[in-house]
């Protein structure tokens, strides 16, 4: 279960909540006439993975995998 903490316990005590929340990695639930209002907890940093990252702003007209029928010096074998 997450500690909770009344909002004005929050405001005269922010940085060392803060820094518990860092060292426990666990969220701390902020109250507010005994009701939970919000949370205190350490930021989920995801990785973007570079596979999908244009997913939805990119529109491919036609076929990029059929040949072009381009001859490409690349594959030309020298004599």
């Amino acid at each position: 279960m997450a500690k909770t903490i009344k909002a004005s316990e929050l405001k005269a005590n922010y940085l060392a909540l803060l820094d518990e929340v860092v060292r426990t990695g666990k969220k701390i639930v902020i109250t507010k006439n005994g009701k939970p209002v919000a949370e205190l907890g350490p930021l989920q940093v995801t990785k973007r993975n570079a596979r999908g990252i244009l997913k939805g702003k990119l529109l491919i007209k036609g076929d990029i995998v059929s040949p072009l029928g381009v001859d490409w010096d690349a594959l030309k074998r020298s004599s």
